[in-house]
């Protein structure tokens, strides 16, 4: 098992390893003396996993277990999911004193989050990711989010969690879509800062290596929020290739998930940046062969003005600059302000 502590003002562990879900109740017991704690999953993992949860939170002394389920799925991320949350929080007598599990992946984590954050203005919850996507990235760092009709995170806070853990054996029953989703996240982290864990991402025997990937990623993430916890500067190199993703997931109404849509995303911005002279010859194919790696489809078929005009409701833009994630080369990326005019055609690059 390998363990990462995140140093902020509220410190919490995240931990790595095999078969962590049987002795989750040991973990989480350490962080209250409450006898109560609530659950959140959707329908799907709930069949998988959430037998496996009540029956080690029950061997370590909590009696009073409730659980909410909800539909799996992007359309599930919004304000109606959380104020369901909400109320079932509050009739199952849930205080500040007591704890929620976000059992899910990304949607789960996001939308418990959300709402944990905001209950009785906010009360501890454990993260206990289930993807890989949410093991790498969503479920770390504190980002919590519901999506509008006009957009995707755009209602949302930062709140971190109490621990996060981590349980490999759970990605075993992962579709190969799904495991392709969460592996764009793990390109993007090579691409900004590790170029060992690029070439480990793409490499043939990349599952004997799981659990030091999903640590490397981990430890990314780690470092960038200690050092800028409310994505004003440096954490926005996370998003690299996320501002387009969100615009293509709204096109597609979310029929494409997220990580294909970063794929994509990746592919056409440093498409562009590499046409205008930022970024150097072959680093496009590079991203190109790590995506299709993994079946992750690159080629975007959306109007690139309605993609641009999308990007433009993204909460890293203001008045006049959006802020941009373009690669110098791999494992090493930067932060470019440009232009509101500039972005749209500059997205029109990516898109040719």
């Amino acid at each position: 098992m390998k363990q990462v502590k995140v140093q902020l003002k509220n410190a919490y562990d995240i931990l790595i390893g095999e078969n962590l879900l049987d002795y989750s109740g040991e973990h989480i017991r350490r962080l209250t003396s409450s006898q109560r704690i609530a659950i959140v999953t959707d329908d799907i993992v709930a069949e998988l996993y959430l037998e496996r949860l009540i029956k080690t939170l029950s061997k370590n002394g909590f009696e009073q277990i409730c659980y909410y389920t909800f539909e799996h799925g992007e359309h599930s991320k919004t304000l109606d999911t959380a104020g369901k949350i909400y109320n079932f929080l509050a009739e199952n007598n849930i205080t500040r004193s007591d704890l929620v599990i976000a059992l899910g992946g990304g949607v789960v984590g996001d939308v418990t989050g959300f709402a944990a954050s905001t209950f009785l203005r906010g009360i501890h919850f454990v993260q206990i990711p289930t993807t890989l996507l949410a093991q790498v990235d969503s479920s770390v760092g504190g980002k919590t989010a519901v999506d509008l009709n006009c957009g995707k995170n755009l209602v949302g806070t930062f709140w971190q969690p109490s621990l996060v853990l981590c349980d490999i054996s759970l990605l075993s029953t992962l579709s190969n879509e799904l495991f392709a989703d969460g592996a764009a996240e793990v390109i993007k982290y090579g691409a900004i800062r590790d170029k060992k864990l690029f070439d480990m991402a793409v490499s043939p025997d990349y599952k004997k290596h799981l659990e030091e990937i999903i640590f490397r990623c981990i430890c990314i993430k780690r470092d960038i929020v200690q050092n800028d916890e409310f994505d004003t500067g440096e954490r926005m190199l996370l998003n690299f290739g996320h501002t387009l993703a969100h615009a293509i997931e709204n096109l597609s109404n979310y029929s494409i998930p997220h990580g294909r849509a970063v794929a994509m995303g990746m592919v056409m911005i440093t498409k562009a940046s590499t046409k205008t002279g930022i970024t150097p010859i072959g680093i496009t194919e590079a991203l190109e062969q790590a995506c299709m790696r993994y079946g992750l489809q690159i080629s975007c078929d959306y109007d690139a003005n309605q993609l641009a005009k999308i990007c433009l409701n993204d909460k890293k833009r203001d008045n006049i600059h959006i802020s941009v994630i373009l690669l110098n080369e791999i494992g090493n990326a930067r932060i470019d302000k440009m232009q509101i005019d500039d972005f749209t055609k500059f997205i029109c690059e990516g898109c040719k």
